[in-house]
């Protein structure tokens, strides 16, 4: 919950460049609506629930195939990530490194 909520903090930042930030996890529709509304996140919380489909698809399955490996994605508009940062459940990561490279992305300084 801590990396989704420090995500809010630099929100005008991502907006500025053009990102949009979403939030996709394991879980099911109502406890993802009621986990974002309770943090008063300013960006959407995505259910991959049941079939982790997009979980799969960006290779964050945990290898007993049940939960998701925490990762932060940056991905263009033409849908190629351009940035991958694995995230230790136990620590909040920094923006820091994804503003970075979407300011590099985007051509901004």
């Amino acid at each position: 919950m801590a990396n989704l909520s420090a995500r809010k903090a630099d929100f005008s930042k991502f907006q500025e460049l053009n990102v949009q930030i979403l939030g996709i996890s394991s879980g099911n529709p109502f406890s993802q609506k009621t986990l974002a509304d309770s943090l008063k996140l300013p960006y959407p919380l995505l259910s991959d629930f049941p079939a982790l489909q997009a979980i799969k698809d960006y290779g964050r399955l945990s290898p007993s195939g049940k939960k998701a490996q925490r990762a932060f994605f940056l991905v263009d508009q033409q849908g190629i990530i351009r940035g991958l940062w694995p995230v230790d459940d136990r620590e909040v990561f920094s923006n820091d490194p994804i503003l970075k490279a979407a300011q590099e992305l985007v051509g901004k300084p």
